[in-house]
């Protein structure tokens, strides 16, 4: 017999309405956030620029091509002053999606908040500040573990005792996901992540107990929702208990109120499909009812991809459909009105209970590694997302996991969203220009002496194991580019190459694959040596997931694969495919800056006499732009309608084939 619902006596505030925003300039994304807080959103997501999350100003060479596409660059106190103009930062809720770097930005962003006349204690928001997750998954770390655990702790605790409304980190389970994690490993390692920062903070011996009761209370996480709708919702509330149980047992926080699983969440991009776009918006709407429904485990903060972010960037109309997809829910629906609808469920807790002890397993088998810190230098976490990432393709490939619109039910009516002049937003390629003259106004404009003494002042701090954060907001006020900043903790800490996680021994139980091993060993015959394939990442884009997926297939199909991971120049890419000899080069890059790189790749092998080896790319890359990179040589393009890897390696075989017969 079920029991009655009956609505509460007051309704529940609806969580903060975000969009994930900013691209182009500081200026324009201005005039966009602006905008959507017109049109009702009540809270701020800043998206940076790669050069800006990994320390870089916008004329470094690393920097090429990258200006403004993922987000909006932020080089000094002036564009930040720009991108708040007329946005009273006093009374405004901002998160900050940056880690590396988050030390930064907090101080460019208190510098700016103070020449508007708003002190620390008044600034809310979030600065998402998670490092270890950035070494599995979106690939923006600088510097090693150490001294980015360090300038996390910094953060921390400058912010609970600078800036009372300040949320100092986001545990970020969110690009766990996209990187492939089950739900218990978004769990496990979320968690196992969060263990290690407040055991950085306990070793730091910078606070007391009930100091330290306040950092806990301090740390929010950063989530993903995928498909699988009930998993999800049971995958939150065991967050939350899991969080409490934590938080009580290994760290004796007395207070219940700072033991609260407090969180935002963007739900999953992974899943959004370039075929059939438009049905990406129900996707969107299940995946927010994942965590909203439940309101034990209900979402402080809500952020939505937009329904064409598979194809390009979004436009402002384009947000504002998902804005109003908030709005109705909160609005119009009675969901506020009522208790947690699960409570009594017995299937809802049994799941949650299996959840929480498999993630419970995974967590001892971490903490016997010795923290998440030795599990990323070991590349355990890694190697078992690349794992992961590489069933769930193979699930999609063999049409075991349905997606509709890609592997079935695939006829369709030709999309009125999708045509037309503008239908995708696109960043020109005269803004890095733009952006470059302006950097160097302002740097020659600025009290040099003063910059000078600013960032030797940063550099003694960060040598000397004191507190980053007065040092950085010094800098910001001084003129310190982001790149000299950047640069500065550089010089002191180093800078680190994560573990790529891609093994080099080749899986003998993929299906599928005995025809195209069968072809790789008669070309590797022809060519007088085993097929090699390099795979390369050049500029700053950090979404490895896709060329380790491309370099696990490949190796599993009788290549010789070389591939060292991101953040790689063009011209180290070319030097690399000299130097390994390699019969044919897949660059993948999803930033958006295909154009400007693959050119500068293909005038680099012709210079080097490499015109005879073909180059692929892959990546969210519109018609058009892949039209231009095919007339200007490119043998192939694959974009994320390309789900058959079995299909893409055959396709390499037959165009390494046809290359070498020509060559000959």
């Amino acid at each position: 017999m079920c029991r009655s619902l009956k609505p509460m006596t007051t309704r529940d505030k609806p969580w903060i309405f975000r969009t994930y925003a900013g691209h182009s300039t500081a200026a324009a994304s201005n005039a966009l956030y602006r905008g959507n807080l017109a049109k009702g959103q009540t809270g701020l997501s800043v998206a940076f620029d790669l050069p800006t999350q990994t320390g870089y100003d916008s004329d470094h060479v690393l920097a090429r091509g990258e200006v403004g596409k993922v987000g909006v660059p932020i080089a000094h106190l002036g564009d930040m002053r720009t991108l708040f103009e007329g946005i009273p930062l006093a009374e405004m809720n901002t998160s900050m999606t940056i880690n590396a770097c988050a030390p930064w930005l907090l101080a460019l962003y208190i510098a700016a908040a103070e020449e508007q006349g708003a002190g620390r204690a008044a600034l809310s928001g979030t600065t998402q500040n998670d490092i270890i997750k950035e070494y599995l998954s979106r690939g923006t770390h600088v510097f090693p573990p150490a001294p980015s655990m360090r300038l996390t702790k910094d953060v921390i605790l400058f912010t609970t005792r600078e800036m009372p409304r300040w949320n100092p980190m986001n545990v970020c389970s969110y690009h766990l996901q996209e990187a492939g994690a089950t739900p218990v490993q978004e769990l496990a390692f979320a968690l196992s992540n969060a263990i290690a920062i407040l055991d950085t903070v306990l070793a730091s011996g910078e606070v007391d107990h009930a100091g330290f009761e306040e950092v806990v209370g301090r740390i929010s996480f950063f989530v993903n929702a995928g498909m699988r709708f009930l998993t999800e919702i049971c995958k939150m509330r065991a967050f939350g208990e899991l969080w409490d149980e934590i938080t009580r047992t290994r760290y004796r926080v007395a207070n219940p109120k700072h033991r609260m699983f407090r969180y935002g969440v963007q739900v999953n991009s992974l899943g959004l499909t370039e075929p059939q776009p438009e049905n990406n918006v129900y996707r969107i709407l299940i995946e927010t009812l994942a965590v909203t429904l439940s309101k034990r485990a209900r979402a402080r903060a809500v952020q939505l991809p937009a329904w064409n972010e598979a194809l390009g960037l979004p436009r402002p109309w384009d947000q504002q459909w998902s804005l109003r997809m908030q709005q109705i829910l909160a609005y119009e629906t009675d969901l506020l009105e009522f208790g947690d609808i699960f409570d009594g469920s017995t299937e809802i807790a049994a799941k949650v209970e299996a959840l929480k002890a498999e993630a419970l397993q995974e967590i001892a088998k971490i903490d016997a590694m010795g923290g998440a810190i030795a599990a990323i230098e070991s590349s355990y976490m890694k190697q078992q997302l690349v794992e992961t990432n590489t069933r769930r393709l193979e699930g999609i490939e063999r049409g075991e996991q349905i997606v509709v619109g890609v592997n079935r039910f695939k006829e369709t009516e030709p999309s009125p969203l999708t045509t037309g002049e503008g239908a995708i937003l696109t960043v020109p390629e005269h803004v890095e220009a733009e952006q470059v003259a302006r950097l160097n106004a302002w740097r020659a404009s600025r009290d040099a002496k003063a910059a000078a003494k600013a960032l030797a002042a940063l550099r003694a701090a960060a040598a000397e194991g004191r507190n980053i954060m007065e040092p950085s907001i010094a800098c910001a006020k001084a003129g310190i580019t982001t790149g000299e900043w950047g640069g500065t903790l550089r010089e002191v800490f180093g800078e680190y190459r994560a573990p790529t996680g891609v093994g080099r021994a080749a899986r003998a139980d993929v299906v599928g694959l005995d025809e195209v091993r069968r072809d790789v060993e008669l070309v590797s015959k022809r060519l007088g040596r085993r097929l090699k394939f390099l795979v390369g990442k050049p500029g700053l884009d950090g979404h490895s997931n896709g060329a380790e997926q491309i370099a696990v297939r490949a190796r599993d199909a009788g290549m010789e694969v070389v591939y060292e991971g991101i953040r790689l120049t063009p011209a180290e890419i070319v030097n690399a495919a000299l130097e390994e000899g390699v019969h044919v080069v897949g660059l993948s890059i999803l930033s958006g800056s295909h154009v400007p790189l693959v050119r500068d790749v293909m005038e680099r092998m012709r210079k080097e006499g490499l015109d005879d080896v073909p180059v692929i790319v892959g990546g969210i890359i519109p018609p058009e732009d892949a039209a231009l990179l095919k007339a200007s040589g490119v043998a192939a393009v694959y974009t994320p309608k390309d789900y058959e890897l079995n299909r893409i390696m055959a396709d390499i075989v037959r165009i390494v084939g046809g290359a070498g017969q020509k060559a000959a």
